[in-house]
């Protein structure tokens, strides 16, 4: 197949549709939708730097072990040798894995044709906004669209912190709410349409074909937590037993109306928004509070109503919360049965897709391109820098 020959390290270029991110040590990655990735030198937050892009036809989703990148490219996985980020290059492939297909959409409605990219410039900002607490926030720096990434090498997961922990042993990265991808252990694993892929990664540049366990249908995310994996489907979440990484068990399933579904987890309490939109028929916009302490007998705390959310992510007991075209809302959530009385903050005037927390920096991702912020008060959050999509260095 000719697409397989094209995996390869090009110079730098402006981001154009930008898909999902992933985080590890000083360095960026970014998915430009079915096109490949974006490697960002972030080393100095307030300025950081394109290294180069890898071009993968299909891809949608990364994760990062060791110096070896994952990536799906259409039907295969492919792992990339990216210790020298300017000179990535295409060291296994295994092939005809993910035939259901792997690729969700991201951000963007994948029929609409790609456009040039323009002129390749970055602006750094730092600017400051004070946030009422007893008020919704519309600050005018938030632009319509945004993406936030944070340093990883400076930072570590707070206790709190619930955003896809890529989880023991080796050299793992931080990947968003919305990840088909995640590590654990000696295992990649996958979510594609219907089914949980596992890839045996005990040697990370060798990767194996080593099992695969069927779900159901409308599969949409995976997020790793302790010993359990929490699978977002279209209709519901599964839980699986993880304590043997080889042979996952599922224990339950907590099921919804049909709707788009990512999920994060912190302590006993799993946080799921369910959305509407063109690729989720269904009337459900909320954010269910699900007790997990039984994983196998999940129970429904409370739902509350909102406008239409997508991904989540959790510093505790600080829940961002990615609402689309209708921004990003920050709830405090000690009291699980009054979230809707303690929200924090509302970011309008911009579009928010996927967010990740860590620590004392925030990380989202929207149509407009790539900010960073410092969240080390959620309510004086500080942009550091941002690359708006069509410019890059």
């Amino acid at each position: 197949m000719e697409l397989r020959t094209k995996v390869k390290s090009e110079s730098p270029r402006g981001l154009e549709k930008p898909g999902k991110m992933y985080v590890k040590g000083n360095y960026l990655y970014v998915n430009e939708i079915k096109k490949g990735i974006h490697i960002i030198d972030n080393s100095n937050p307030s300025s950081p730097k394109f290294v180069s892009f890898i071009n993968i036809p299909g891809n949608g989703d990364i994760a990062v072990r060791d110096n070896v990148l994952y990536a799906d490219s259409f039907s295969d996985l492919v792992a990339i040798d990216i210790s020298n980020p300017a000179e990535a290059k295409e060291i296994e492939r295994v092939k005809n894995v993910f035939k259901n297909g792997l690729f969700d959409g991201g951000l963007w409605n994948l029929n609409e044709s790609i456009g040039s990219i323009n002129d390749q410039n970055v602006e750094y900002v730092t600017e400051t906004v004070t946030v009422n607490c007893e008020e919704n926030v519309s600050p005018n720096f938030w632009w319509s669209g945004g993406w936030a990434i944070a340093d990883r090498a400076s930072l570590s997961n707070s206790s709190g912190s619930a955003a896809s922990p890529q989880s023991s042993g080796n050299s793992n990265g931080q990947a968003g709410s919305m990840s088909r991808f995640a590590l654990h252990q000696q295992f990649l694993y996958t979510v594609s349409q219907n089914q949980l892929h596992l890839f045996n990664i005990s040697k990370p540049s060798k990767p194996v074909d080593f099992a695969m366990v069927d779900i159901g249908w409308g599969i949409e995310t995976i997020f790793p937590y302790e010993n359990k994996l929490f699978i977002g489907s279209s209709t519901g979440m599964f839980i699986y037993e993880n304590s043997d990484p080889a042979q996952p068990k599922q224990l339950s399933t907590f099921q919804h109306g049909r709707a788009c579904d990512p999920v994060v987890v912190h302590e006993d309490i799993a946080y799921v928004t369910l959305r509407t939109g063109n690729a989720c028929a269904g009337s459900q916009n909320q954010l269910d509070l699900v007790d997990v302490s039984n994983a196998s007998s999940p129970q429904l705390i409370k739902s509350y109503q909102m406008e239409n959310p997508h991904g989540l992510s959790l510093d505790f007991p600080t829940l961002y919360l990615c609402e689309g075209e209708h921004g990003l809302k920050l709830f405090d959530v000690k009291d699980k049965f009054g979230v809707d009385k303690h929200q924090l903050a509302h970011f309008k005037n911009m579009d928010a897709y996927d967010v990740i927390s860590l620590g004392k920096t925030l990380l989202l991702i929207g149509k407009d391109g790539f900010y960073q912020y410092d969240s080390s008060n959620p309510l004086d959050l500080k942009l550091i820098s941002k690359i708006p999509v069509g410019k890059a260095i």
